[in-house]
């Protein structure tokens, strides 16, 4: 649970009262293989869920077969916590690798509201971070290019898995496929694959054995045209050193 008490307390620290409320609302834990589907579309749930570790994704596939992916769930992530006021999903969930997920009864969610204002408000806030998010991918979508997209992409996974511990230096696992990208980028999987290797090409980052090396961040940055502020990492916020080509993050 510590990875998701890092991201929910992005924005603001948690008391350890509220730490342990958390803790406790998790009911059990399930396993799901890779493929596996965690939460199914458009059928009611009564539960939300944490992926405490491995990557989910949310996805659409249309009768074509054809698939949109609309969201990558790190370690930390809550996948389904508007289900807690919908009581379906619009997309399901589905394990990309293995997943270890708490199961979170919406009873207990509610019985958080009544008694934790402001634990209540650090969970609304990260409803509204993953809003905010899906609205930067839609711009995305809507008007970069495809190197941009691919670069974008892997500067949000950098800081997303930075703050709950899962880079090393400028590296990190990605454990996706190009496939999975191409769905999320809308984007042919030739396509995905040429752009890789442009990033490559231009000294930027590199997509091999399911892990993404940074080789030059300020650029690579430049290159997506990426400001972070849509993740609102609140006491994880950054300065970007710029002494060279080759700066890395600086936390502050």
């Amino acid at each position: 649970m510590q990875r998701f008490l890092e991201r929910l307390a992005w924005p603001d620290p948690l008391p350890e009262e509220e730490q342990n409320r958390l803790i406790k609302s998790v009911s059990q834990t399930v396993l799901f293989n890779a493929g596996d589907e965690i939460v199914p579309a458009e059928t009611p749930i009564d539960f939300s869920s944490i992926i405490l570790d491995g990557f989910c994704c949310r996805q659409r596939v249309l009768k074509t077969g054809s698939r949109q992916i609309t969201a990558f769930h790190v370690p930390g992530d809550f996948c389904d916590l508007h289900a807690y006021m919908l009581k379906t999903l619009p997309d399901s969930a589905v394990a990309l690798t293995a997943c270890r997920v708490g199961i979170v009864p919406h009873e207990r969610l509610r019985e958080i509201t009544i008694v934790q204002p402001h634990l209540t408000r650090m969970l609304w806030k990260s409803t509204l971070i993953d809003a905010s998010v899906y609205r930067q991918w839609l711009v995305c979508l809507g008007r970069q290019s495809a190197l941009s997209r691919l670069a974008h992409l892997f500067c949000e996974f950098y800081l997303r898995l930075d703050v709950v511990g899962l880079t090393k230096e400028m590296s990190y696992s990605l454990p996706v496929t190009q496939s999975d990208l191409s769905d999320a980028m809308g984007l042919s999987l030739v396509h995905t694959n040429r752009t890789c290797a442009q990033l490559r090409q231009k000294g930027l980052a590199t997509f091999a054995q399911r892990t993404v090396t940074i080789h030059d961040w300020e650029r690579l940055q430049e290159a997506a045209e990426f400001e972070s502020e849509y993740l609102h990492l609140g006491n994880h916020s950054r300065r970007w050193r710029s002494a060279g080509s080759n700066s890395e993050p600086a936390i502050t």
